[in-house]
């Protein structure tokens, strides 16, 4: 493994590749993402048959040993901590193989190279080194497959909505439905009119109809949708775009979704080194003053909303989600996005998620959308029965595989969380009650 040398604040610089983390060194990250890559090649060996390029069989056994010893090698820097005896167990399966693999190829050679000119005819018993490797390759996919937290699941997700709260109006006049932030609040990941916002307007009756009803735009009649979320985008970012925002009608009232913070808590994945808007690997040291001027700039953002509504708004704000439901162990997020640990980083993850609560305390036109405990016990150790937001009835997996934005059934969670805020801050009280 590289080696590591001291680099103060930032944590210690890999001497390869001078990484600006312990566990951002390219060369070992590319080592532990390596399955996908591997079983991706090995189709190639599954069906080189059918190709034009038609390796001998010692070629086909190198290649064989080869991509054995890289899974090898990813399995013993796999360190999962409910999975670690897998781990281990696939790691010594695959070398075990390797090294039986390159006896037989060994063996091989020697017959080749000895006097005897007519091989003996194989017997239908006879051990192939290049079968067993294929069968040792299935059972590591195997492995591979189960790191996988866990399917979607369906039916309805998240909290219960009341029907009642949507039988009368909640207001006649024109208002604005107002989608800010990140891809959170695009609706990445979902399917077409399946992200919250879409939701929050309109209900997709064919795929929920349990939800018939309960929408704006029932409630609402007269509310028309702008959406100016951005994917990959940060708190500063959105800043920017509500500066940008015209100054509305003094008859229209904004409701406003806002889903920002988690760019800047992701990014850049520990692949460069930790910056404001991009903190990922930072310690808490590095980043309370950026957990300040986050505060600080969701207090701007706010004041500015209320300045572009003259006719009143109402902002909803969501806190951030935890795909790894309070464990911290993001490094452990899945086959298909296996990033590097963050030493810390649950430190810096809850300072934003405090700066949302008082922020949210300072304005009576904010409202919070606890999203963070929607979420919670849904993400990758949501089959684990020893975390403490594990859901016995629904253990299933609410992420898409990027671990940024939420799948299917995770936004109609994160829907229903925004429609039940609304419902506290905008229905009238008779409806309320």
């Amino acid at each position: 493994m590289a080696k590591l040398k001291p680099g103060g604040a930032q944590g210690p610089v890999c001497s390869f590749c001078s990484a600006p983390n312990a566990h951002a060194c390219q060369y070992v990250e590319i080592v532990k993402n390596s399955p996908t890559g591997i079983y991706i090649l090995s189709l190639y060996y599954v069906f080189r048959p059918w190709l034009p390029l038609r390796p001998n069989m010692r070629a086909r056994a190198l290649i064989l040993i080869s991509l054995i010893l890289l899974l090898a090698l990813a399995a013993a820097l796999r360190g999962f901590r409910s999975h670690m005896l897998l781990d281990l167990a696939a790691f010594a399966l695959a070398l075990g193989t390797s090294l039986v693999l390159a006896w037989a190829l060994v063996r091989s050679l020697r017959r080749t190279g000895s006097s005897r000119s007519v091989p003996a005819k194989p017997r239908w018993y006879a051990f192939s080194p290049n079968a067993f490797g294929l069968c040792v390759l299935i059972v590591l996919a195997a492995w591979w497959v189960f790191r996988i937290p866990a399917g979607m699941g369906n039916g309805p997700a998240g909290p219960q909505v009341s029907a009642a709260k949507f039988e009368k109006p909640w207001r006649e006049g024109p208002v604005v439905l107002l989608a800010l932030g990140d891809s959170v609040s695009t609706g990445f990941g979902a399917g077409p009119g399946l992200g919250y916002f879409d939701l929050l307007r309109k209900n997709r009756d064919d795929v929920y109809p349990e939800m018939r009803g309960l929408e704006l735009s029932r409630v609402m009649p007269n509310i028309s949708a702008m959406r100016l979320a951005r994917d990959a985008t940060n708190s500063m970012e959105h800043e920017n775009v509500i500066n940008c925002l015209p100054v509305a009608s003094a008859e229209t009232f904004g409701v406003v979704c806002i889903t920002t913070g988690g760019i800047d808590l992701i990014h850049n994945y520990g692949r460069s080194a930790p910056r404001e808007g991009a903190m990922f690997g930072a310690d808490i040291a590095t980043a309370r003053p950026w957990i300040e001027n986050f505060e600080r700039r969701l207090e701007r953002m706010m004041e500015t909303l209320a300045k572009k509504f003259p006719g009143g708004c109402a902002v909803f704000m969501a806190t951030i989600f935890d795909p790894t439901d309070g464990e911290g162990d993001i490094e452990n997020g899945g086959p298909l996005f296996w990033i590097s640990s963050w030493e810390g980083g649950y430190d810096v993850f809850n300072g934003f998620n405090d700066a949302f609560k008082r922020v949210d305390a300072k304005y009576a036109h904010v409202h919070l959308v606890d999203v963070h405990k929607v979420m919670l016990g849904h993400g990758i150790h949501c089959r684990h029965h020893d975390n403490p937001n594990y859901h016995e009835d629904d253990p299933t997996y609410w992420y898409y595989f990027n671990l940024e934005d939420p799948n299917r059934r995770g936004y109609d969670a994160i829907r229903r969380a925004f429609l039940n805020a609304m419902i506290e801050a905008l229905a009238p009280a008779t409806a309320r009650d």
